[in-house]
């Protein structure tokens, strides 16, 4: 079986900080949690690999320079006179994506593309559309030779990732909360390059990485407290994710899954400190990775400690939803999308994508208001 992009560190000038050594010492992958160019060239100096994109993303990146991109959608609006605010607003997310890929570059090249990659989302309103979803995936991938392509955790996404897998797209799997999503999607990408490597094609220059986003689950156990009147030891709940991610994380060593998991969705620093010494991503907004750079944590590996007993057996006797995102048979694939934390999340992110549909078609139109009085 053909091995997927290797890790060197050669090349690699990394700044002496708690990422930085987290990357220079361990096989931990450090991402910035967005595509904002600021953002994403501090973290690449203390030793950021990788940057991904959401729609909530994209429109915190559109908020931060309102007047740049309502000028950009101005210029493109007339450079495609036929194009729709539809066209547009994927134009605007192929501009933010491709002004920030060329930063990666250097680790890409360094790596083989183990490192180096920019993830694009597709559009969260086609989560149950195969076709769309997967011809729109296809389109990322060939922006720039580094670009890695979203796809989301839900019943389709999975199947769609397979065959873009075979396609040559680097996948990165999101809305994601379930080691059964997270080994749904694994097993889905490892038939792609199966059938790649049958019919001749390289995966070695591959990347595929599964996101599971700890913070949302930990966030909708939270949710739960509050609904269900759940009375738990406080303490726990920030060991909901973790738990879910070294299950999963020993479950893809045991089916000898070549995609790499991704840790996203930080709340706090176990998110990253736990899972230091795997051989995984972790992606961290810019605010946490101030924190940490400032932190007096210690780098060592932790993510062969498992966590406490204690602490699982407490989530599971009081969330009976921890026990469905814990257990690798905890969901069916036809379960995945009326999950709690998946449905939530594509609500947010669909609201996002409508929030920036509506922020670039305000921009195409004059506001009269703003107008001096005649």
């Amino acid at each position: 079986m053909a091995t997927l992009a290797s890790r060197s560190l050669g090349a690699l000038p990394l700044a002496d900080s708690p990422l930085g050594r987290t990357i220079a010492t361990t096989a931990t992958d450090i991402w910035n949690d967005s595509c904002a160019v600021d953002e994403l060239e501090y973290a690449i100096s203390y030793g950021a690999v990788g940057a991904t994109a959401n729609p909530t993303i994209v429109t915190d990146v559109w908020k931060a320079d309102p007047a740049h991109w309502r000028n950009r959608v101005r210029v493109l609006a007339d450079e495609r006179p036929n194009t729709t605010e539809i066209d547009l607003t994927w134009a605007v997310v192929e501009e933010m994506s491709l002004r920030a890929a060329p930063l990666l570059l250097p680790a890409f090249e360094a790596t083989g593309g183990r490192q180096g990659r920019l993830s694009m989302q597709t559009d969260p309103t086609f989560f149950r559309a195969y076709d769309r979803m997967l011809e729109q995936g296809t389109g990322f991938a060939g922006l720039a030779p580094n670009i890695i392509v979203k796809f989301p955790a839900t019943t389709t996404g999975i199947q769609v990732m397979e065959e873009a897998a075979y396609r040559g797209v680097n996948v990165n799997a999101t809305v994601s909360f379930t080691v059964a999503q997270a080994v749904a999607a694994g097993e889905a990408v490892e038939r792609g390059l199966r059938r790649r490597e049958t019919d001749g094609l390289p995966v070695d220059d591959m990347g595929p990485v599964i996101t599971l986003m700890m913070g949302r689950l930990e966030d909708w156990l939270r949710t739960l407290t509050e609904r269900d009147g759940i009375l738990a030891d406080p303490t726990v709940l920030p060991w909901s994710g973790i738990a879910v991610f070294k299950r999963a994380y020993a479950e893809f060593a045991a089916r000898g899954l070549r995609a790499r998991l991704l840790g996203a969705a930080m709340r706090h620093h176990l998110h990253w400190s736990e899972l230091i010494g795997g051989d995984v991503v972790i992606t961290v907004p810019s605010a946490w990775q101030r924190r940490f750079n400032a932190s007096a944590i210690e780098v060592r590996p932790r993510m062969d400690e498992p966590v406490a007993p204690a602490i699982v057996d407490e989530l599971r006797t009081r969330f009976p939803d921890f026990v469905r995102a814990y257990e690798p048979d905890g969901l069916t694939p036809d379960e995945f999308d009326s999950f709690g934390p998946t449905a939530r999340t594509l609500r947010i992110f669909i609201g996002s994508y409508h929030e920036l549909l509506h922020l670039v078609g305000d921009a195409l139109l004059p506001n009269p208001e703003l107008r001096p009085p005649s």
